[in-house]
């Protein structure tokens, strides 16, 4: 299956950073169906041997063993193209088309067009709107084509219903592909296998079982030279209505009546939809949000967010969020779920905690410990599984036999060391080849959007702006004080 990619933002730090260097895992790995070509438009002038220097330049900076040798990367680059675009103009649209459908026979497909078209908008998303309708216009639009649009779709609901409009007017709805690379990291996809290809724990998947679940996705970095952006974005829009939300949605959805894409998103829209709605008086009791001061993370000194650059003074941003929902449904009543997420804190770490109940009638001595299923993310993928054992050393001296934690430990890398892709690189993978289990609907996108905006109207009305934590602290002491008001303490308490 031929196919072409063509990048918009080509130049841009996710292409680069991202992108690129999943595109060549891929090529790597053998992955790249044949006949493929790889175009990146951005608005300077430049040579396709001038774009491929500067995507060499590039790959000094990606991890070691990810890095191309010279004859890696000579092969690799035969697939890059570069073409000066300005997406204001409707004749640019129409130049690309005709590279599109005028390949020669020196780019690898002997003139014949593509299967298959994935247009990645790898740009700002207020570009969605006029790129997307420019599209339609040039008839770049056809059946064989397929537009990605990254994160993040909107600012509020009444934004990305606008998108979603202006993207539907010149695309079905299974030719958007709203990427979210969450989805793509191998714990997630483990996640479905876990619970839809096992018997062991579905029977257990449910509140009498259960106790509560935590969801955490921690940064130890601040917020850069991106200080602009994130301020006018928020660690509720940035990571909570995206990533964290589809996280939960995995987690809580029924088992789907086949692995059809629609089957599985019908089931994730089904907990979009029943989580519990806020209100003002419950944004206030379960909804915790904290901005950093400056503190010490890893040993150096590091400045607080608004001393950041491009950061107003005044800031109110928030750049930690913590969350008490519950999922209104039979299977799930009563269980609470924790979401939590921000910037400087102790450690670069992503989990998913499912916390069990404990046994009914203890009859052991020792620990009291509940069992638990942690899903690990980042910064590696796995699954842990926490039990209670027996020493081995004999009974205690009142005769009780004694327990003590143990645990079950899956890494990916070492169980799967010549299967494993990167997040970028499967999504990739899949948009070209047209699954689309991985990607993110716009109902499901709305209906999150719908869920967290009495939390964003809250805090317009709220004077008091969020509370200060130290960087290389886990967040403001409330955050622990939201679960412990339910008897639980977050993973890194336990």
């Amino acid at each position: 299956m031929s196919f072409d990619l063509v990048l918009f933002g080509g130049t841009g730090d996710l292409t680069w950073r991202k992108l690129m260097p999943a595109l060549f895992q891929a090529f790597r790995h053998g992955k790249l169906p044949e006949g493929g070509r790889i175009l990146a438009v951005a608005r300077d002038e430049r040579s396709d041997e001038a774009y491929r220097e500067f995507i060499r330049e590039k790959f000094t900076g990606v991890d070691e063993a990810k890095q191309p040798t010279d004859q890696e990367f000579a092969a690799f680059a035969q697939l890059l193209h570069y073409r000066r675009m300005d997406l204001s103009k409707p004749e640019h649209y129409q130049g690309l088309k005709r590279w599109i459908e005028s390949p020669t026979s020196e780019e690898g497909r002997s003139g014949s067009r593509a299967d298959t078209v994935v247009l990645f908008l790898a740009t700002s998303p207020y570009l969605f709107p006029v790129i997307c309708s420019q599209l339609g216009a040039a008839g770049l639009n056809g059946p064989h084509v397929r537009v990605v649009l990254e994160k993040p779709l909107g600012h509020d609901l009444v934004s990305a219903q606008e998108i979603n409009r202006i993207v539907r007017a010149s695309f079905r709805e299974e030719q958007a592909l709203r990427i979210d690379h969450y989805l793509g990291k191998p714990a997630v996809q483990n996640l479905m296998a876990l619970r839809f290809g096992n018997a062991l724990f579905e029977p257990l998947w449910r509140r009498e079982s259960i106790a509560n679940i935590q969801i955490t996705i921690a940064e130890s970095i601040g917020v850069g030279t991106r200080g602009d952006f994130y301020d006018q974005t928020g660690a509720l829009r940035d990571m909570i209505q995206n990533h964290a939300l589809q996280l939960l949605t995995m987690i809580a959805m029924e088992p789907p009546s086949t692995s059809d894409a629609d089957a599985i998103r019908d089931e994730k829209l089904k907990v979009l939809r029943s989580l519990r709605p806020f209100t003002p008086e419950t944004v206030m009791r379960d909804v915790v949000r904290g901005q950093y001061k400056a503190g010490t993370v890893d040993g150096k000194k590091v400045p607080s967010y608004l001393e950041e650059a491009k950061v107003p003074a005044n800031s109110t941003c928030e750049t930690f969020v913590a969350l008490r929902t519950e999922v209104q449904s039979w299977r799930w009543a009563g269980v609470p779920f924790y979401l939590r997420t921000g910037k400087r804190l102790a450690a670069r770490d992503a989990q998913i905690v499912v916390n069990f109940r404990e046994v009914p009638h203890p009859i052991f001595s020792g620990t009291r410990q509940a069992n638990k299923l942690v899903i690990n993310l980042q910064p590696e993928d796995g699954l842990e599984l926490h039990l209670l054992a027996a020493k081995g050393g004999g009974p205690s001296s009142n005769g009780a036999e004694v327990l003590s934690p143990v645990s079950l430990d899956l890494d990916f890398d070492k169980a799967f060391p010549s299967e494993r892709v990167g997040a970028y690189e499967r999504l990739l993978m899949d948009a070209i080849t047209g699954r689309l289990n991985l990607f993110v609907r716009s109902d499901e996108q709305e209906q999150a959007w719908r869920w967290v905006e009495p939390v964003l109207d809250a805090w317009k009305a709220d004077t008091i702006g969020p509370r200060g934590y130290v960087a290389g602290s886990w967040g403001p002491a409330a955050a622990s004080a939201l679960v412990a008001r339910d008897g639980n303490v977050w993973a890194e308490e336990q």
